[in-house]
């Protein structure tokens, strides 16, 4: 019984840190337009528990890129300086809603193969009733 534990165990971990990832994700997509918003991302790690089962994952701490934030100008705008220019955001949509689209995938993955093993143990339950 120990795998399907594991099987479970796992493919929860993967949900839940996909869904944190779709979470961040949809902050950054949503301040796209936020003058000095900094896009967030969020490193997987692996966890390693003595005895626990390999392959599951973690979320590490939210990390701001550092890339640059676009700079524009639009001198009537009330953050602008002197030279008429105020930072944007460093969010680019096409790539946010390329890692939304990769996020959403694996959240799939990851709840069809708890959706499997969660319907394995409960046929294996039902064998040993016999």
């Amino acid at each position: 019984m120990t795998e399907f534990s594991d099987a479970l165990s796992i493919s929860a971990s993967g949900l839940r840190a996909q869904s944190q990832r779709l979470r961040h994700l949809s902050e950054n997509i949503a301040n796209a337009d936020t003058p000095g918003y900094r896009r967030k991302t969020v490193p997987f790690r692996s966890v390693v528990d003595a005895g626990g089962p390999a392959g599951r994952v973690e979320t590490g701490r939210v990390r701001l890129d550092p890339a640059e934030p676009q700079r524009i100008y639009d001198p009537s705008h009330p953050l602008a300086d002197e030279n008429g220019y105020f930072s944007g955001s460093n969010v680019n949509l096409v790539i946010e809603l390329a890692d939304a689209r990769e996020a959403q995938r694996s959240y799939e993955a990851n709840l069809k193969m708890f959706e499997q093993a969660r319907a394995m143990s409960k046929n294996l339950f039902e064998l040993l009733r016999r």
